[in-house]
């Protein structure tokens, strides 16, 4: 129950902090007091739309906070815990700050969170119902929530909910494997010549840039044959008189060591040319050895142009700028040729998964349709001896099922069927006045409100358009309901605020509104005022005290 509300600088509210006790709670005020405001304030914090215009005129930003006690309430901590929110001592606190740039922050326990979560508990911790909510009677979605509650289906439609969506899964999957074997299969033979040509090329990674370097090697051999002659020639004269330089350098070592017997600072750079001796040895003996493997072969030559063009053609064939990506082409033909065969196989293990969960649906929708044609008969009956309660003598009412397009809440549309003279009836939005239909509403949201176990139940001026001992009666049903659950009735009857556990008074001040629990003497004047209108009559007193001793 909602057990606090704390509301600054929204709209004309510039302060509130006001507790809120169990059973009936009732609320009135003169036209324009603020009783409107105060309901807006509450349905921001439950996750209403946000607008920056509500925020008070001398304010930068606006805060709304209200307190619930939800002790034992397990819908209320699943949702806490699915979303990791915290529990403290059966007391739940939701915040909603909204600045002048229109966007809002939301907080669960001083958690922040999305306006998901706010507006998911929101609708769990209180239902908001308008006169205006009576055009709710014309949709199929109202109708077939207030025929479920009365069933008992919340768990069997939740189940269906959960087997139509895997159903709309499994279809969805086996749409997109049809959709992608079909584009496989129409260019299956294209693929396979495109594979074959790339598998016959028997690629290779870094394979281009090897023959391109040998081929840069063998259309030069005879140029570097010639160079490396040349430089050998220079370690190794080919004439006779000449000594090799090897030789001449060992010559030198051995008369530097002479001299150093002598001169002992000419040894280091005899050490030095034999290091550099031995080093122009090791030199020497690579180039021979490079010149021993260079090769001038026309036909190796042939045979690499040959393949650099293949690659070359491949290249440009498939947009590709290195073998890597023509690599990675075939290996995706590949995949995709043996994708064919694979999504043969998935596509019927879809096929068997997708009419598994449509036959799990068709049952559980089934079932959806017994239990709610079996629950229409004393549903109506239900509503039917409410509404002659309410004065509606002659009322008739009928509910009809009728068989709609599957859906996440079974196959059926609900029909509200109404008389108010007890002639034929027909579709109720259009057959009861705006006073039956403020009845119906009450009645249906009742029966509701016992079925769902909803904990707030806010009723604003649903009992517009009745008057006279109707209106008692009206109020004698809502004091019924407030036995069971905590409800706020908005209301500009006397009859029905008499009927309150507690009565709280809206009223505005030089442009500030405020609202105010009243003892039994503000009762007695507010019942007076709105039995009298603004100048109150000893006779509208006495007819207050009547009233509030009558629901004492």
């Amino acid at each position: 129950m909602l057990s606090g509300l704390h509301v600054s600088n929204y709209i004309l509210i510039d302060s509130l902090d006001i507790l809120f006790p169990e059973g009936l709670v009732i609320i009135t005020g003169e036209t324009g007091a603020g009783k409107s405001i105060l309901l807006g304030a509450l349905s921001l914090v439950l996750g209403a739309k946000a607008d920056a215009s509500t925020i008070g005129p001398h304010a930068d930003h606006c805060s709304v906070e209200a307190v619930f006690s939800v002790q034992g309430d397990e819908s209320v901590l699943r949702i806490l815990r699915e979303n990791d929110l915290p529990m403290e001592e059966e007391e739940l606190v939701l915040r909603r700050v909204l600045s002048q740039s229109g966007r809002s922050r939301s907080f669960v326990n001083d958690e922040p969170v999305s306006i998901g979560v706010l507006q998911e508990l929101g609708t769990r911790l209180v239902d908001i119902h308008s006169q205006h909510q009576t055009l709710q009677l014309g949709e199929s979605r109202f109708r077939l929530e207030a025929l479920d509650a009365y069933a008992g289906c919340k768990a069997l439609r939740t189940q269906a909910g959960e087997a139509w969506a895997a159903s709309q899964q499994a279809l969805r999957e086996l749409e997109a494997v049809r959709s992608r074997r079909s584009s496989l299969l129409r260019e299956r033979d294209y693929n396979a010549a495109q594979l074959e040509q790339l598998q016959r090329a028997r690629l290779r990674e870094g394979e281009l840039e090897e023959l391109e370097a040998e081929q840069q090697q063998l259309s030069h051999a005879e140029e570097i044959k010639e160079t490396l002659c040349a430089a050998e020639a220079v370690f190794s004269p080919e004439d006779m008189v000449s000594e090799p330089l090897s030789q001449r350098l060992r010559e030198a070592v051995k008369l530097l060591d002479k001299a150093g017997s002598f001169l002992p600072a000419l040894s280091p750079l005899s050490q030095r040319v034999e290091s550099a001796r031995l080093e122009l040895d090791d030199i020497a003996q690579e180039i021979s050895s490079v010149n021993s493997r260079t090769q001038v072969s026309p036909g190796r030559l042939e045979e690499v142009e040959d393949r650099l063009g293949a690659l070359y053609a491949l290249l440009k064939k498939h947009g590709a700028g290195t073998v890597s990506e023509l690599i990675a082409l075939r290996d995706a033909l590949e995949s995709a040729m043996a994708d064919t065969d694979q999504l043969d196989i998935r596509e019927k293990e879809l096929e068997a998964a997708a009419q598994a969960a449509r036959g799990k649906y068709d049952a559980l929708s089934g079932e959806l349709h017994s239990r709610r044609l079996k629950a229409s008969a004393p549903f109506a009956a239900a509503l039917e001896q409410q509404l002659k309660e309410l004065e509606l003598d002659r009322a008739v009412f009928r509910v009809s099922l009728e068989k709609t397009t599957a859906g996440p809440t079974g196959a059926d549309n609900v029909l509200f069927l109404f008389s108010g003279n007890g002639q034929a009836p027909s579709d109720v939005s259009k057959a009861a006045s705006g006073g039956e239909l403020s009845r119906i509403m009450l009645s249906l949201k009742a029966i509701m409100a016992r079925f769902t176990q909803m904990p707030t139940l806010v009723f604003d001026e649903i009992d517009t358009g009745v008057s006279g001992s109707a209106a008692d009666k009206m109020g004698s049903l809502v004091c019924r309901m407030g036995a069971h659950m905590q409800v706020f009735a908005i209301t500009h009857l006397p009859q029905v605020a008499a009927k309150g556990d507690a009565h709280y008074l809206v009223t505005k001040q030089g442009g500030s509104t405020s609202i105010s629990l009243l003892d039994k003497d503000g009762r007695v004047r507010e019942l007076a005022r709105m039995l009298s209108g603004s100048t109150i009559t000893e006779a509208a007193i006495a007819n207050a005290l009547s009233l509030l001793n009558l629901n004492a």
